[in-house]
């Protein structure tokens, strides 16, 4: 079965992040290395749960919306093919920062 972003619903307390691609050169004209296998942290939410209520009886609402940019934990998540692209679900902890 072919997974779809678009029919990607995740469940409480997740997100789903589509990577965005690693810069191969600065904005001076620096060309990067290509030899580096490492993945971007850094991706677009494409989909968000809704709140849920923590084993503690708080309700936790998703920090991030639809488009934001954001950076993500390094080892966090699980990688998913979908559309042929490679995309994230990692839980709202695994997300460290919105990128303006």
């Amino acid at each position: 079965m072919l997974l779809s972003i678009k029919n990607i619903t995740p469940l409480a307390g997740y997100v789903v992040i589509e990577p965005v691609e690693a810069q191969k050169q600065t904005s001076s004209g620096i060309i990067l290395s290509t030899s580096s296998d490492e993945k971007p942290q850094v991706g677009v939410v494409v989909a968000i749960s809704k709140e849920y209520v923590n084993e503690h009886g708080q309700t936790v609402v998703c920090p991030v919306k639809v488009g934001d940019q954001v950076l993500y934990k390094k080892w966090g998540g699980n990688e998913v093919k979908a559309d042929g692209k490679e995309i994230q679900v990692l839980k709202f902890e695994d997300l460290i920062a919105k990128v303006k």
